[in-house]
C-alpha cells in the first residue's frame, strides 16, 4: 500500500465536515475559515514510542491517546476543537495497526466535532504529532497568568491513577483494565474547560503531575498556594498505596492524568458546583492561593510535606 493509498483510506474523511473548513485533506495547505470574534488556540504535542507510551501499547487507544493530549490543552484555554494535523512516522505500513489507530483517531475527533485537515505520514521509529486547533470568544481564553491571591484551588477528577498503572504496567504486576485506560486512553476534560470560561482565574491541564503544573499556574500569577493533601481525590485504588506507603507522589508527581486544574476567585465558589454537574464530573476545592510565592504542601496531621516541585521533564527526567 502507497502512502497515498493510506491516506486516502484511512484519514482522508476523519471527524465531522465542518462549514469553516475550506479546504481539508488532499492539497499543499489547508485553508481554514476563523469565524468573526473567535481567536486561533494551537497546540502541538509529539509522542515518542518508549518515552510517551509503551511499545506495545494497543494502537486504537494510541490513536485516541495521540488526540486526547492536544484537546486536554484546548480544555485548559476553554476552547472549542476544531481541526487537527497529524504526523505519523511508523516502522511499516501494517494494515491492521494503521486501521486501528486511525479508528481511535476517528472515534475522538467525532465526539468533539474536530476535522483532520493535514498532515505527513512516513517511516521510522514511531512517533506521533498531533497539532489542535480550537476556537474561543475574543477575550475569553483563560490562561495561567490570571489567578490572584485568595483565590481556591480546584481539580477535576481524581490523581495518581495513571502513574500507578504506569508503575504497575513497568514492574510487570497485573494492571485493573479501568486504570490502564486512565493511562491509554484518557478522557479530555473540554467541556469543563468552557464551562469554567468566566469563571475561572487561572487553568492549566494536569500532564507532568500536580505539584508541577499548578506550579506553573504559580509561577504566571506571581502567587503562591497552600494545597491541603487530604483534600486531594484519590480513587480507591491510589489512596490504598498512598495510605499504606506515606508516599505522595502518585497524586503529585506523576504524569498523565490530564485532569484540568483552575483557579476561582471566591465569589464565584457557589457557581463551581453548577459547572460540576453540567460536566458530570467531580471538582475537588484543594487548597487556597496566597501572596506568598511558594507551593506549600500540608499532611492530613497538619505538618509541611517538604518536597521539591517537580514533575515529568524530557530534559531532567530519567
Amino acid at each position: 500500500m502507497s502512502e497515498f493509498d493510506l491516506i486516502r483510506r484511512y484519514f482522508a474523511d476523519i471527524g465531522p465536515p465542518r462549514s469553516d473548513t475550506a479546504l481539508g485533506v488532499g492539497d499543499d495547505c489547508a485553508l481554514l475559515e476563523i469565524p468573526l470574534g473567535q481567536t486561533l488556540a494551537v497546540s502541538i504535542d509529539t509522542l515518542v514510542s518508549g518515552v510517551h507510551f509503551l511499545p506495545d501499547c494497543d494502537p486504537e487507544c494510541l490513536g485516541h491517546k495521540s488526540l486526547a493530549v492536544g484537546l486536554s490543552d484546548l480544555a485548559a484555554m476553554g476552547a472549542q476543537p476544531a481541526w487537527s494535523t497529524l504526523a505519523l512516522t511508523f516502522p511499516a505500513a501494517e494494515e491492521a495497526w494503521i486501521s486501528a489507530f486511525s479508528r481511535g483517531f476517528a472515534r475522538l475527533s467525532d465526539a468533539h466535532g474536530m476535522r483532520l485537515v493535514g498532515g505527513d505520514t512516513t517511516r521510522g521509529p514511531l512517533s506521533v504529532t498531533v497539532q489542535v486547533h480550537g476556537l474561543v470568544p475574543a477575550d475569553a481564553a483563560i490562561r495561567r497568568s490570571g489567578a490572584r491571591p485568595g483565590d481556591r484551588v480546584y481539580v477535576s477528577g481524581t490523581l495518581g491513577d495513571a502513574g500507578l498503572a504506569l508503575r504497575r504496567m513497568l514492574a510487570g504486576e497485573g494492571v485493573d483494565a479501568s486504570l490502564r485506560s486512565r493511562l491509554e486512553c484518557p478522557e479530555p476534560r473540554v467541556r469543563l474547560g468552557q464551562g469554567l470560561r468566566g469563571l475561572a482565574s487561572a487553568m492549566i491541564d494536569v500532564s507532568d503531575g500536580l505539584a508541577a503544573d499548578l506550579g506553573h499556574i504559580l509561577e504566571a500569577s506571581g502567587v503562591g498556594a497552600e494545597i491541603e493533601l487530604a483534600r486531594l481525590p484519590l480513587s480507591p485504588l491510589v489512596a490504598e498505596v498512598v495510605q499504606g506507603t506515606g508516599d505522595w507522589s502518585l497524586p503529585l508527581s506523576s504524569g498523565d492524568d490530564y485532569e484540568l486544574c483552575f483557579c476561582v476567585p471566591q465569589r464565584h465558589e457557589e457557581r463551581v458546583e453548577a459547572v460540576a454537574q453540567t460536566a458530570g464530573l467531580p471538582l475537588t476545592l484543594i487548597g487556597t492561593l496566597s501572596a506568598a510565592p511558594g507551593l506549600r504542601l500540608r499532611l492530613p496531621n497538619g505538618d509541611r510535606l517538604e518536597t521539591e516541585r517537580t514533575g515529568y521533564d524530557h530534559f531532567c527526567s530519567d
